[in-house]
């Protein structure tokens, strides 16, 4: 065989194998976000990225759809991507989301940006944090060589938790070699971007119809991760999406700040009914779940402590009614403390994060009902006649149950479930019915049914 021949045979050879990127086996990873950023979407995402790791995928693709979120949940999940050995795309898709305020950070600090037509990213302006809910946050005016300071009629708070920010992005653009300046623009004049727009200005790296187009232009391009070039090669790469656990979504319930109203409202008064009847438990054990869940999910959110103590305060004072003959003053009082209580309640008016004024509303309404129900109760108590204790012997008709031998004076009758002792001014015999006029310590004075005044 001539050496055209075995040129001829190596070529076929060479041109039939598989290339590497078909040997390769290292999957693609897909992580969702599409809510606000809350301590549930960072724990998501982190637990996400280490099992990546794992799994000894290649690339991890974060989709991303959220109005913002949480500061403190943001920076988790992006000092999880900056610390990722693994690099990590983020996608904002499909069309019509978009990765607002906490979510351009996110952007930001991936390795690789990308957006799908229609998507628009930005106003990453931070959220004031403190003073009454719904009260806007003004912003910053921009630098300029006439204004080269924030104007001064903006609280010093608002200052420093812009600068901040916009520091902080300017950081993660200049890492990843992005737009610094429109960075730090979305912070201070809270601007937005559409993709086509984002990828003009280098804000983002791609631009993809979907998952599939994305891996297509990432193919083959080469990224630096954890100071090492890593090549990828999605195409063709399994996908494998990890949806958020159960224990995703049960974090993500409780911390609602709705949620975590309710459910510290339903320990309370589980924790009440339980002390004011105790016996059965139920009430207990599920009053001191929900109230420990409670606590747990205010603890994980930006809540303001001068409103749970306000709530903590109306619901002590709406109990006491219950006991106390104030004619409603301390029960109408605790549920204003109440109302002001909630409404204050959660310190940031991030978005997702408030609670509707008509939840605190019914919840008000549900407390006050409550306390009128328990005031009616104790006041019917205290009106029915005693049926217990030495004041429910007394006036008690019973029949004789026994008669001391050679004593006909002395017997015995069974009341409220005891053996007593009585005497009697006469002769007393077994079954004759008597009635008790009083009590002598361990014994009880009789007379004959008959002979009782009346009234009883």
């Amino acid at each position: 065989m001539n050496k055209g021949v075995w040129r001829a045979v190596l070529l076929w050879l060479l041109i039939g194998l598989p290339t590497g990127q078909a040997w390769a086996v290292d999957p693609v990873i897909v992580l969702t976000v599409n809510d606000v950023i809350s301590p549930a979407s960072a724990d998501y995402v982190v637990r996400g990225l280490n099992k990546a790791v794992d799994e000894h995928a290649q690339l991890v693709v974060l989709g991303i759809d959220t109005p913002g979120g949480l500061d403190t949940s943001m920076r988790a999940i992006i000092k999880a991507i900056l610390a990722s050995p693994v690099p990590v795309a983020s996608f904002v898709a499909p069309s019509g989301a978009r990765a607002a305020s906490a979510g351009t950070y996110i952007l930001y600090a991936s390795h690789i940006a990308a957006m799908a037509p229609g998507t628009n990213l930005g106003a990453a302006t931070p959220v004031q944090i403190g003073g009454l809910p719904g009260q806007p946050n003004p912003p910053a005016a921009p630098r300029t060589d006439k204004n080269p300071e924030p104007d001064a009629t903006t609280d010093t708070l608002t200052h420093k938790q812009i600068n901040d920010a916009a520091a902080y992005i300017r950081g993660l653009a200049q890492l990843r070699g992005r737009n610094v300046d429109w960075a730090e623009q979305a912070v201070r004049e809270a601007v937005s971007l559409s993709a086509q727009e984002a990828l003009k200005l280098k804000v983002v790296d791609y631009v993809a119809d979907d998952l599939n187009g994305l891996l297509k232009q990432l193919d083959g391009k080469t990224f630096s991760v954890a100071g090492q070039e890593v090549q990828l090669h999605t195409f063709g790469a399994a996908v494998i999406s990890h949806d958020p656990d159960w224990r995703t979504q049960l974090l993500s319930v409780i911390a609602h700040p709705s949620v975590a109203l309710i459910l510290m409202m339903i320990g309370i008064y589980g924790l009440f009914f339980e002390f004011m009847s105790p016996g059965s438990g139920v009430s207990g054990v599920l009053g001191g779940i929900c109230l420990l869940l409670g606590l747990y999910a205010l603890q994980l959110l930006p809540v303001n402590y001068a409103g749970v103590a306000l709530i903590l305060l109306g619901v002590a004072f709406m109990v006491a009614e219950a006991f106390l003959p104030t004619f409603g003053v301390i029960g109408f009082g605790g549920i204003a403390s109440f109302v002001v209580g909630a409404v204050i309640l959660m310190d940031t008016d991030v978005p997702g994060y408030g609670i509707p004024l008509s939840l605190i509303v019914s919840l008000a309404v549900f407390s006050a009902v409550l306390f009128v129900v328990l005031a009616g109760m104790a006041i019917k108590a205290r009106l029915r006649k005693v049926v217990s204790g030495d004041a429910g012997l007394v006036g008690s008709i019973t029949p004789v149950t026994s008669v001391e031998p050679g004593n006909p004076y002395n017997g015995w009758v069974q009341l409220q479930g005891e053996n007593w002792q009585v005497l009697s001014p006469m002769p007393l015999r077994p079954g004759q019915r008597v009635q008790v006029v009083a009590r002598k310590g361990l014994l009880l004075e009789v007379t004959a049914a008959q002979a009782a005044p009346r009234g009883e």
